[in-house]
C-alpha cells in the first residue's frame, strides 16, 4: 500500500475547514495512518520547501507555511500520491470539485500540500514523522 503526506495548511486551519478536507480524502478510501498537528518552524519549512529556494515566490511561501498551527497526515491507499493530488487539485485552485478548487483562497493560499512523487512523500513523511513518531 503506497503512502503519501498531506499537510493541511494553516489557513485551512483558521477558517475551520479540516474536517471537511479530511473527509475528501476519507471518501475515496484513502486511510489515515498518522496525523498530528504543529506549528512549522522555519527551518522546518525550509527543509519541505528545499526545492523552491531562490525562487521568487521562495519567502512569501516559508512566511505562508509558518503563519500558524498546521495538520500533518500520512495517508495510504492503492496510488496515494497522485489520488491525493487529484482530490488536492492544481495550486491555483482552477478545477471546481477540488479542494483546492472548492475553497482555496488564492495560488498562496491554497489550502493544501500533497507530495508529488513517492520519493517526495518518503522524503516528507520522515521530516513530519521521524521514526517512532506517529
Amino acid at each position: 500500500m503506497e503512502q503519501t503526506l498531506v499537510l493541511i495548511k494553516p489557513d485551512a486551519v483558521e477558517r475551520g475547514l479540516v474536517g471537511k478536507i479530511i473527509t475528501r480524502f476519507e471518501e475515496k478510501n484513502l486511510q489515515i495512518q498518522a496525523i498530528k498537528m504543529l506549528h512549522l518552524t522555519r527551518e522546518m519549512a525550509e527543509k519541505l520547501y528545499e526545492e523552491h529556494r531562490g525562487k521568487t515566490f521562495y519567502a512569501q511561501l516559508i512566511s505562508y507555511i509558518t503563519l500558524g498551527p498546521l495538520i500533518a497526515l500520512i495517508l495510504a491507499g492503492p496510488q496515494a500520491v497522485n489520488r491525493a493530488r487529484l482530490l488536492i487539485g492544481d495550486t491555483a485552485g482552477t478545477t471546481p470539485g477540488t479542494i483546492r478548487g472548492d475553497w482555496a483562497g488564492s495560488i498562496t493560499y491554497n489550502l493544501v500540500h500533497g507530495s508529488d512523487s513517492l520519493r517526495s512523500a518518503t522524503r516528507e513523511i520522515k521530516l513530519f514523522f521521524p521514526k517512532g513518531d506517529s
